[in-house]
C-alpha cells in the first residue's frame, strides 16, 4: 500500500489559473470604466457645443483688439451665446482658428450653432461699429495716410506724426530703428500690409500699433539668426525687401532679384533700383529718363552706394521671406520682357543685359 502524498500538485497550478482570471476580470471593467469615462467625457463636450437652448435674442458682443480666445468664450458665455467657455477654449484651439478671430462688434443670436459664430469672427463678419481697411502689398507710408484719412478712419497728420513720433515701446525692433536724419518716415517698412478691422473711435495710435503687431507675428525669429549669418541688421532686410516688393510683381521671382542686390552689395555696385527713384519723384511713372535717374536725394541707388537711408514702402511676407533666404546666382541685371506676364529677363553680363533690354523693347 502506497503512502498517501501530503500534497497536490495540481494546486499551485489552479490557484495561478484562478489568479490569473482575476487580473484578466479586473483588467477588462478597468477598461470598461476608462471607455465609459471617455464617452462620458466626449457625450459632456458634445452637449456643451451644442447650440443654446431657449427663446432666440439678438446680442452684440464687442471682442476687444487682443483678447485671448479663453476671454472670448467667456463674454460669448456671459451673453448666453454658449454653454461653457472652457469648452470653447478647447474647441477654437482643435479647430486651429484662434489665430484668426478678429477684434470687432458682432451681432449673434441666442440658439445660434457654435460654428457659425466662429465663422463669423474668422471672417470678421461686424457690424457697423467697426471699420475695416486694407492695406497692400508695397504701398508707402504716406500713399497709407492718405488711404486712412479718405476712409475716415484717423487722420493723415495725426497717423504721421505717430509715425515718426509715437512711443512703441512694446515692439523691440522699433527701438533699433536707426535714428537718421535723411530718413523720410520711422516707420516706413513696418507697417505690415494685411486687413484690419478696428473700432469706429480708434486712435492713430491704435492704428499703428495693430500694424506693428502684425508685422511682430510675421517676421519669424529664425531670420534675425539667419540675417547675422549675411551680416544684415533686420532694418537692412526692411530696407532691401522694401525695393524687392516694389521692384517684383511675380512673387517667384523675389529671391532672384533679392539675389540680384546681395550680388551687387557683395561686388560693391550701386543697386540701380529704379523703384528708388520713383519713391523720390512721389508717382509711378511707366518710364525713367535719364535726368530722372540723376535726381539728387540720398535715396537714389543710381548715385549713391549701398541701401537708402531706409525703406521705401512696406514690404509684404513674400519680400521679407526672399530678402533672408534669396536665391544663389550669377545675375548682377533684370529687365521686365513687357510681355504681359510681368516677369523679368535675368543677365550675368551687361552685354547680356542689354541684349535682353533690346528683345524687351521688342515684345
Amino acid at each position: 500500500m502506497s503512502a498517501k502524498p501530503d500534497f497536490n500538485p495540481e494546486r499551485p497550478a489552479t490557484r495561478r489559473r484562478r489568479r490569473g482570471g482575476r487580473i484578466v476580470m479586473w483588467l477588462v471593467a478597468l477598461l470598461l470604466l476608462i471607455i465609459l469615462a471617455a464617452g462620458g467625457a466626449a457625450w459632456y463636450v458634445y452637449q456643451q457645443l451644442q447650440p443654446v437652448a431657449g427663446e432666440q435674442t439678438v446680442k452684440n458682443v464687442a471682442i476687444p483688439s487682443g483678447s485671448s480666445v479663453q476671454k472670448i468664450g467667456r463674454l460669448l458665455e456671459e451673453q448666453g451665446l454658449i454653454r461653457d467657455a472652457d469648452v470653447f477654449n478647447y474647441y477654437v484651439k482643435y479647430k486651429g482658428v484662434a489665430p484668426d478671430l478678429k477684434a470687432g462688434e458682432y451681432q449673434f443670436t441666442t440658439g445660434q450653432a457654435i460654428d457659425e459664430i466662429l465663422t463669423a469672427m474668422v471672417e470678421g463678419n461686424t457690424v457697423i461699429n467697426a471699420n475695416r481697411f486694407t492695406i497692400p502689398e508695397g504701398w508707402n507710408v504716406d500713399q497709407i495716410a492718405d488711404h486712412l484719412d479718405k476712409e475716415g478712419i484717423v487722420e493723415k497728420a495725426a497717423f504721421l506724426k505717430e509715425v515718426n513720433e509715437g512711443a512703441f515701446p512694446e515692439y523691440p525692433f522699433v527701438a533699433a530703428i536707426p535714428k537718421q536724419a535723411d530718413r523720410k518716415n520711422r516707420l516706413e517698412g513696418y507697417l505690415f500690409p494685411e486687413t484690419y478691422e478696428v473700432d469706429k473711435d480708434t486712435t492713430a495710435h491704435e492704428v499703428v500699433s495693430r500694424m506693428l503687431a502684425q508685422f511682430q507675428k510675421e517676421w519669424k525669429p529664425e531670420w534675425t539668426e539667419q540675417l547675422k549669418q549675411r551680416h544684415l541688421t533686420l532694418d537692412e532686410a526692411v530696407n532691401l525687401a522694401s525695393i524687392v516688393e516694389r521692384e517684383v510683381t511675380v512673387d517667384k521671382e523675389r529671391p532672384l532679384v533679392a539675389g540680384v542686390y546681395y550680388n551687387r552689395i557683395r561686388d560693391k555696385w550701386p543697386l540701380q533700383a529704379d523703384a528708388t527713384v520713383q519713391f523720390i519723384l512721389g508717382k509711378q511713372r511707366d518710364r525713367l529718363t535719364f535726368e530722372d535717374l540723376k535726381v539728387k536725394s540720398p535715396y537714389n541707388t543710381y548715385t549713391n552706394p549701398g541701401l537708402p537711408p531706409g525703406p521705401i514702402a512696406n514690404p509684404g511676407r513674400a519680400s521679407l521671406e526672399a530678402v533672408v533666404n534669396p536665391a544663389k546666382h550669377d545675375y548682377f541685371f533684370y529687365v521686365t520682357k513687357k510681355d504681359g506676364t510681368s516677369e523679368h529677363y535675368f543677365s550675368k553680363t551687361l552685354q547680356e543685359h542689354e541684349a535682353n533690354d533690346k528683345k524687351s523693347r521688342g515684345n
